[in-house]
């Protein structure tokens, strides 16, 4: 069980393996105390429709759990219901933004992530039975790092190839623009441009819609 939190997230598309080892050695060279937290495999599957949260919240036997699982979901404008396997535990994943970007990429979202005692087919089928469909799969291999006090991943990501994420996480939902200004200037300084939300939004688009191509696979496509 975790108490709630708010992810602040802004992504920078890197594209090559060059750019991202460009971005190891700058992070090195601003913050020579850069910690390499370790990597993996993920897969994530995404899911969509009018379903029942109350039926999906019944695989988690915490309590604690259900009741914030469901209280975000009642309360969100916008969410994105996902499942994720990484390192051998499957979780249960929902985000819902509290700006005005998306919930599935946006800048500022609340947060579940929990582990469930199911495989992932086995949670996939049980939201499937609560009447959501698949929106898309997909699949990554991520390299995570401790950067000036804030998260950093560097995915390569099925579709979109190396993308950079600045993650900062806060329990107090006011400090949501403060932080995001925190992580635009720590991007500056290892000269990381931002990915743009329109651009990130059609890249969405386009993978959703052909991400069986793509799902496991080392293809990339462009979007601009």
């Amino acid at each position: 069980m975790q108490n709630d939190h708010y992810e602040i997230e802004i992504k920078s598309l890197l594209g090559s393996p060059e750019s991202a080892e460009r971005l190891k050695t700058k992070m090195q060279e601003v913050d020579p105390s850069l910690e390499s937290i370790g990597s993996h495999r993920q897969l994530n599957h995404y899911f969509e429709g009018n379903g029942d949260f109350k039926k999906v919240a019944e695989v988690l036997k915490d309590e604690n759990d259900h009741a914030r699982f469901l209280d975000i979901a009642a309360k969100a404008k916008e969410i994105s219901l996902r499942t994720r396997e990484a390192d051998g535990a499957v979780l249960l994943v929902l985000k819902a933004s509290i700006d005005d970007t998306t919930s599935a990429n946006g800048t500022a979202r609340r947060e579940f992530e929990e582990k469930v005692d199911l495989p992932l087919d086995g949670l996939d089928k049980a939201i499937l039975a609560a009447g959501f469909t698949y929106q898309s799969k997909w699949s990554r291999e991520r390299q995570e790092f401790r950067f000036s006090d804030v998260n950093v991943t560097i995915d390569r990501n099925a579709g979109y190839g190396y993308l950079a994420e600045f993650e900062s996480i806060e329990k107090d939902p006011a400090r949501a623009d403060d932080a995001k200004a925190e992580l635009r200037k720590l991007m500056q300084s290892v000269g990381c441009e931002e990915l743009n939300q329109d651009r990130l939004a059609r890249m969405f688009a386009f993978y959703n819609a052909h991400w069986p191509e793509y799902y496991g696979t080392e293809k990339v496509f462009n979007i601009e």
